[in-house]
């Protein structure tokens, strides 16, 4: 597929194209090459892991069709344009991040664009890839197999009794617990608004 026709397809469910998603697709081309890969591979061969959400994740999806439904994109929210691709046969993984001057070296490939944004948005889709891309080999510290993990494997947690899928359980002294139970949540409840009844009125505070 044409440039022009993945960044279509990106811009689609944004209603407008911006630099970072031309970014996210020239980086997903990129990673798909560093592999070996032409065009995206069947059968859940390719992972991508980006590093931030937003405008440049859906790059890379519409460069890869990987996508978070199909369990072939995951996030890793560092807040960079960077990504790391892993052919799940070979084990192989590549990382590709923009080099560290590419907004620079995009003004001299739009010379007659002064605006910053449009320059970007022109010299990114014409920026050869060894002067807009560093690619580095790398090894995933958490095994591919535990990150793909099994299809239809689902466990109860011994504390919460919520379902959990894809081997993501915790076992601790005999238990099997959810990542929630186990002490590592990314969320905190609330306390029920029943048990502000038991605390004394001058502790309580409205904002």
């Amino acid at each position: 597929m044409k440039l022009s026709d993945l960044l279509e397809k990106s811009a689609h469910s944004h209603s407008h194209l911006c630099p970072r998603q031309i970014l996210g697709v020239r980086l997903g081309l990129a990673g798909m090459k560093a592999l070996g890969f032409d065009a995206p591979p069947p059968k859940k061969r390719l992972l991508v892991i980006v590093e931030t959400d937003g405008c440049f994740a859906d790059g890379v999806t519409a460069a890869t069709d990987c996508t978070v439904g199909h369990r072939t994109l995951r996030v890793e929210d560092y807040g960079k344009t960077a990504a790391v691709f892993v052919d799940t046969h070979t084990g192989r993984a590549v990382r590709i991040a923009p080099a560290l001057d590419v907004r620079q070296k995009a003004y001299a490939y739009a010379p007659d664009e002064p605006r910053h944004y449009f320059a970007q948005m022109q010299a990114y889709q014409i920026m050869p890839d060894a002067e807009m891309f560093t690619i580095s080999d790398v090894q995933l510290n958490t095994p591919i197999e535990a990150i793909v993990s099994r299809p239809g494997v689902r466990v109860n947690c011994d504390h919460c009794g919520e379902e959990i899928m894809n081997e993501r359980e915790i076992q601790r002294e005999g238990l099997t617990l959810c990542r929630s139970c186990a002490g590592q949540a990314y969320y905190a409840p609330l306390m029920p608004a029943a048990s502000l009844l038991s605390i004394p009125a001058g502790l309580v505070t409205e904002h």
